[in-house]
């Protein structure tokens, strides 16, 4: 099964912000605390706003380069 096939999963690359922190936060409300959401994001300020406000609200927040020049963060819910 590929990642994007699964539900704890987001490809937001091409989405600008604020729309990919909305979605990302979206996405994590619906998840119980402790579980894990992969975002994958273009890199530069959507990494940045969506890892830096995630992690504001209490989430933990790793990211990872992928092959493409993406980057996929791994949020743990808070």
């Amino acid at each position: 099964m590929n990642v994007a096939d699964t539900p704890g999963h987001l490809d937001l690359r091409g989405t600008p912000c604020p729309l990919n922190y909305v979605r990302s936060r979206l996405a994590l409300e619906k998840l119980p605390p402790g579980a894990l959401l992969l975002v994958d994001l273009d890199p530069g300020e959507p990494e940045q706003m969506v890892g830096d406000g995630l992690r504001g609200e209490g989430h933990a927040v790793e990211s990872a380069a992928l092959a493409d020049g993406s980057v996929r963060l791994s949020i743990r819910r808070g």
